[in-house]
């Protein structure tokens, strides 16, 4: 049990059958009244974020996520296919728990499987990716106006832009919380 004295950035919990993660906290002792926690929680499953006030001794069970590492295999329609790179172990996850941040994932990728008592509940990619560019216009000669871009095609499908020198089977470095283009990747 974890008391909402003791509420800290990061902190999961359960509460009302759901789990919830603090993104902020802030105790509060006015000059008259009770203190009191200022928090605005997360929830883990659903996505949503809520502000909620506590008592500072109101108690909650914490609740623990697994986080484990497994290797996406392959996509057959609406299914994606990791495995256990451990127990070599397939499981199949449906489309709507993966993130839009997902496009940019490739075959053969680590992922990291988020559960809460056996239930998956989403996946966490990794923040960089490097990806080779399919599809783009090529760079012109002398075109070095700063931040100009262009749109590029990358291996998995995903569009995004680019400077104007990258050119076609050029292999690039991606931030997956953004989806924009960060370098060329080193040879």
């Amino acid at each position: 049990m974890i008391s909402a004295g003791d509420f800290r950035n990061g902190v999961t919990f359960d509460m009302d059958g759901q789990v919830m993660q603090i993104i902020e906290f802030q105790h509060v002792k006015p000059g008259k009244g009770a203190a009191f926690v200022r928090t605005k929680l997360r929830n883990v499953i659903l996505g949503s974020v809520v502000e909620r006030t506590f008592n500072p001794t109101d108690k909650f069970p914490e609740a623990y996520i697994e986080r484990k590492d497994m290797e996406y295999l392959y996509n057959d329609g609406e299914l994606y296919y990791f495995m256990d790179t451990e127990s070599y172990e397939q499981i199949p996850l449906n489309k709507s728990l993966l993130g839009d941040e997902f496009k940019f994932i490739k075959e053969n990728t680590i992922c990291k499987i988020l559960s809460y008592k056996g239930n998956v509940f989403g996946v966490e990619v990794p923040l960089f990716v490097e990806l080779a560019v399919t599809d783009t216009e090529p760079g012109v000669r002398g075109d070095t106006a700063t931040n100009s871009t262009k749109p590029a095609t990358l291996e998995t499908g995903a569009t995004i832009k680019v400077p104007l020198f990258i050119n076609n089977d050029d292999v690039i470095r991606i931030d997956t919380r953004t989806g924009e283009y960060l370098e060329r990747a080193k040879k």
